[in-house]
């Protein structure tokens, strides 16, 4: 290539290497061209022609089948380098992007072998094939998406196997309350009466320290029971009154009468030995019994939320869970009666039986409760983002117009477990009517207000009766979160194994568990004949 300028600067002359010229005309205006313009005129050019020489040099290593003769045929390729891609490769990616975009069916894959199966497979296959953009594109879908099919029942299975799990009795649980039951029919010892008779004043003595747990799990009671008299700085002020089924009422009598946590107080007692709830309709029995029908027919059982291959496994394992039997057990239901059933009492801290207590808890009834019925400790602040993020729109379902009309899907959401209750303020309110107004509301629209739990009744009713408290005294997620740590775990007042794991299954994270396990006694002779862990 050949460069010639003539004396006028008014044209410039290209000779490629075949003899071919090339004109560069260039306007000038009638005043004359200066030595120093000229200068810069041709160190400007000198310029240009070395980066045009370096980019038609390395077209040609790039292996380009026809070289360019001409400025013309240069211009046209150098223009969509200087852009930054090439005309023929600008078509790669929306080729690969429109291979990808196109749907592919389980169908489509099943039974084939020919689909690699990691990605060293991939490459190697790739290589081998020296596969173009739409190929490269067409294998790669195929192999993530049969890799996203078989996560996700895996996933599925995951959720379905500990569903199965958490919703069953285990044999040892079942074993120690036959083995109780047998002893209170057999045993004087074990049908004590619960408390003792001289103690009975204490049950209505407001200056006691009243908690509440309602359960029909004997073993999850004893360690609630026993953390919380171990740790109290003044146990024979402590009164708890167990609420248990009708069922479970022999076996649990027969457990307490054989461990007393003297000094505390202890009382034991039946569902149906409170004469408010067996007289009459009760809305609670009305509310579960509809609610059972309703979930009978619009669920389909744990088969039909596992076949639908088009649902989000996250919206699986929700579904799942609605099915879990304690989200329609009275004892879940119960604490919306509380006024009810301690007519005498103004206030109590109301426990769940998948709690550990750690600490004292007598300072809480120290709390200002500033005129509100429930303190509780808020769940949507905090470092752990899976438990501690929780608001409304977590549990109420927004898309719904009456749910959208009446509540705002930023407000923070709190947790059952631990809840102190002022039962002289709750008195005053119209709470109770209003959580089984909306229980009505959602069984009339098909569980479309929300799916599952008490929960979310509950953040309803108590909307606006709400006492925030310190999240020292109530830690969530042990029986969510494996990545909880022990030592967070053991440094809060009360653990919650809220979630699938509870500590007296085998699915119960090992690290977390010998915090629940250490209040068992593994010499008592109930706990060994029924081969219980105690760690």
């Amino acid at each position: 290539m050949q460069l010639h300028i003539s004396p006028s600067l008014r044209h410039v002359t290209v000779v490629t290497g075949k003899g071919l010229r090339e004109f560069i005309k260039v306007k000038v205006g009638s005043r004359r061209f200066t030595y120093q313009m000229m200068f810069y005129s041709l160190l400007f050019f000198t310029f240009l022609l070395r980066f045009v020489f370096v980019l038609s040099t390395v077209d040609t290593i790039d292996g380009d089948p026809s070289p360019c003769s001409s400025l013309a045929c240069l211009g046209k390729r150098l223009k969509p380098k200087l852009l930054g891609r090439r005309v023929e490769s600008g078509n790669v990616p929306e080729a690969m992007y429109q291979v990808l975009e196109q749907p592919l069916s389980e169908q489509e894959l099943k039974g084939r072998s020919d689909i690699p199966q990691t990605l060293k497979d991939f490459m190697s296959e790739v290589k081998r094939s020296k596969s173009d953009a739409r190929e490269f594109a067409q294998k790669l879908k195929e192999m993530v998406t049969l890799m996203e099919q078989r996560t996700r029942t895996a996933k599925i299975q995951e959720y379905l196997y500990r569903h199965v799990a958490s919703s069953s009795i285990p044999k040892q649980l079942h074993c120690l309350a036959l083995k109780l039951a047998n002893e209170h029919s057999i045993n004087a010892a074990a049908r004590l009466q619960l408390p003792e008779a001289e103690l009975v004043p204490t049950l209505v003595d407001n200056n006691y320290f009243h908690y509440v747990l309602a359960s029909d799990n004997i073993l999850a009671a004893s360690v609630v029971a026993k953390s919380l008299v171990q740790n109290s700085l003044r146990p024979h002020k402590v009164v708890l009154h167990i609420i248990t089924d009708r069922k479970t009422y022999f076996p649990m009598q027969a457990w307490f009468s054989l461990h007393p946590l003297s000094p505390a107080i202890i009382e034991v007692k039946a569902l149906h030995h409170f004469d408010w709830l067996s007289k009459g309709k009760v809305p609670v029995l009305e509310a579960m019994e509809k609610d059972q029908r309703v979930r009978s027919q619009f669920r389909g059982g744990s088969s039909a939320i596992v076949a639908n291959n088009n649902e989000n496994p996250v919206v699986v394992a929700a579904k799942l869970q609605a099915l879990s039997p304690k989200y329609n057990s009275l004892m879940n239901h119960i604490r919306i009666h509380l006024p009810e059933l301690f007519p005498s009492l103004n206030k109590v801290v109301f426990l769940d039986d998948d709690i550990v207590i750690q600490t004292d808890l007598s300072p809480l009834w120290d709390i200002d409760m500033d005129g509100k019925v429930n303190g509780a400790v808020e769940t949507c602040r905090g470092e752990d983002k899976f438990v501690m993020s929780k608001k409304f729109k977590s549990y109420l379902n927004f898309s719904n117009p009456i749910i959208a009309k009446n509540f705002n899907p930023e407000e923070c959401a709190w947790a059952y477990g631990m809840n102190v209750f002022d039962l002289a303020a709750w008195r005053r309110t119209n709470i109770s009517s209003t959580y089984y107004h909306w229980l009505d509301e959602n069984l009339k629209s098909d569980l479309s207000l929300w799916q599952l739990g008490t929960l979310p009744p509950g953040l309803i009713a108590f909307h606006g009766h709400v006492q925030t408290i310190d999240p020292f005294w109530h830690m969530l997620g042990l029986g969510y979160q494996e990545t909880t740590s022990f030592s967070d775990a053991e440094s809060a007042a009360v653990v919650h194994f809220n979630g699938r794991a509870k500590p007296w299954l085998d699915i119960a994270f090992p690290h977390l568990r010998p915090l629940w396990a250490k209040y068992l006694d593994s010499s008592d002779r109930f706990i060994t004949s029924c081969h219980i862990r105690a760690s």
